[in-house]
């Protein structure tokens, strides 16, 4: 915490193509050694693909309604109390939200099977807004971690 006030939060400069700060900092996240145009490259010919698959919905909502499937509302974070360890669930900060969504689409769609990263993202975007895919799992993985220790709820800070 810095002693001299409040730092304030800088938002993202808007994505040149659809306008969208979210857009932007996805390209961010998938971003590898500072190569943003090859990161941005990937990310708009997946859209296309997106846009081509998604049954005449737009790319841009298609992309935020993935984003906002893979949002946790809960995560445990852990707390020692009395020698134990305890796994308390506590709400997750919408600028966390945010990040956890981008981190978990951009890491499955990685890990998946098929050629190519524009294919991947398209892929696991797709299914991210059907309600499906590894990113989904992960946000119900963490939901049903915070679920089963919702007894150790009044431990929290």
């Amino acid at each position: 915490m810095p002693r001299k006030g409040h730092i304030a939060k800088r938002e993202p400069l808007a994505d040149p193509v659809y306008g969208s700060t979210l857009a932007n900092k996805f390209v961010n996240s998938m971003m590898w050694d500072g190569k943003k145009s090859t990161a941005q490259g990937i990310f708009y010919e997946a859209m296309k693909k997106l846009e081509a698959k998604g049954g005449g919905e737009e790319a841009i909502k298609l992309f935020k309604k993935a984003v906002e499937n893979a949002k946790p509302l809960l995560e445990v974070k852990t707390r020692r109390v009395g020698g134990a360890n305890y796994q308390v669930p506590v709400e997750v900060n919408a600028d966390r939200r945010t990040s956890l969504a981008i981190r978990w689409l951009i890491s499955y769609s990685r890990g998946r099977g098929e050629k190519g990263m524009i294919d991947k993202l398209a892929n696991e975007l797709l299914d991210a807004a059907n309600g499906r895919g590894a990113a989904i799992k992960k946000k119900e993985d963490v939901h049903r971690m915070a679920e089963a220790n919702k007894a150790f709820a009044h431990y929290r800070w």
